[in-house]
Parts: structure tokens; sequence; C-alpha cells
């Protein structure tokens, strides 16, 4: 079983496309990565193994690539899926 989180992610201006194209190729567990509107420039999720150091992934993998400004995490348990 894995630990899904969820990263919004603060981009520095104009780096948005760059920032997200990076983290999908190069941050390992990355699923997924949106662009979205509002606060945050994109929404990273992460599919860790249930012993991962959390915190530990997001400000060592996630929070020091190049172009980041702020990050904002949401740990997520219990997921609901469709019956087949």
């Amino acid at each position: 079983m894995m630990t899904v989180i969820f990263v919004f992610i603060k981009c520095d201006l104009g780096k948005a496309q760059d920032v997200a194209a990076d983290v999908v190729d190069n941050v390992e567990h990355a699923s997924e990565v949106y662009s979205t509107s509002g606060q945050y420039d994109l929404l990273a999720k992460f599919a860790l193994p249930r012993e991962a150091d959390i915190g530990a992934f997001v400000t060592h993998q996630v929070q020091t690539r190049p172009h980041i400004r702020d990050t904002f995490t949401v740990i997520t348990f219990s997921p609901f899926l469709p019956s087949k």
C-alpha cells in the first residue's frame, strides 16, 4: 500500500511549465502534475512507499527543485475507490 500526497507548488513567474516538466521527469514517485489557478501554480500527486518520511521527501526532493518558491502539502488516507 502506498501513501498518496498532493503538493501545491508556487513557482517563479513564468516558470510553471518548466517546473511541471522537471517534477514529472526528475522527481521519484511523481505520478501526475496539473496546472491550477489561484494561489498556487501546480498540483503534483506523489505515491510514496508507506514507510517514507513525507516531510523529508517534500523538503529534499520537491522544495529544492529550481524555480519553486513555496509548497503546501496535503496528506491523504483511506482512499475511496469505485466498486467493480
